[in-house]
């Protein structure tokens, strides 16, 4: 499965605005009791792949011994290095996938959820091809003990859907069974970040392996074990 990410209009703009050829999206405004609403998602290769393109010949290298930046995720094996604590369990598990159509989904370009009975669901095009969608829960103590057991999760994850739509619940039921490990939303305390060391030397530590955010149902949000 393909990491996503989901933007704000105002960072898609960004990109656009830099001339990035290879990044496109087409996820509509939806008006909300708030307003004007956007959001859109972009497979992290292709937002990685047009951000590098920006950057003068040169400005990355691999394997550099002169400074070690950890944006290595939730999991920071920098993050543990610098004396920070495992991020602390948030209360709820993940799942999540995304979908290829050979010849279109059919979708509209819309961020769908769906809520009931502490469940989150949802589904979100990331271009005419591919969907993205998710669900997160609160689990119960033997809810906890399924997470590696792919059949069960799924069998789980059909049962908790309640209603919505047959085209959304056919992206999770026809989903690959290996895909379905569910995974821990974790965040990391605000006092650690206050009072932690983020550097040492020509180490330092930055974005998710930093300050995992407290979790949302979109795709940015921080998932692991």
């Amino acid at each position: 499965m393909s990491l996503i990410y989901s933007l704000w209009v105002q960072e898609c703009d960004y990109l656009n605005n830099i001339g990035t050829s290879n990044f496109r999206v087409a996820i509509k405004p939806k008006e909300n009791s708030n307003g004007e609403h956007e959001v859109r998602c972009v497979k992290r290769r292709l937002l990685l792949e047009a951000l590098a393109k920006e950057l003068p010949s040169g400005t990355i290298r691999f394997s550099s011994k002169v400074v070690l930046i950890g944006c290595d995720g939730v999991n920071s094996v920098v993050a543990k290095w610098l004396g920070f604590k495992k991020p602390a369990f948030a209360g709820r598990l993940a799942i999540r996938g995304s979908v290829e159509f050979k010849h279109g989904h059919g979708f509209e370009p819309k961020f769908m959820q769906f809520f009931g009975k502490g469940v989150r669901s949802g589904a979100l095009p990331i271009d005419d091809n591919s969907v993205y969608w998710f669900v997160t829960w609160t689990p119960s103590s033997k809810e906890e003990e399924l997470e590696q057991d792919p059949a069960k999760v799924k069998q789980l994850i059909l049962s908790k859907l309640g209603k919505i739509p047959e085209k959304v619940r056919a992206l999770i039921e026809n989903y690959e069974l290996d895909g379905f490990i569910s995974l821990p939303l974790r965040y990391r305390h605000p006092w650690e970040l206050l009072w932690g060391n983020i550097s040492k030397g020509n180490v330092c530590v930055a974005g998710d392996a930093l300050h995992p955010l407290n979790p949302r149902p979109w795709p940015r949000r921080i998932v692991g074990k």
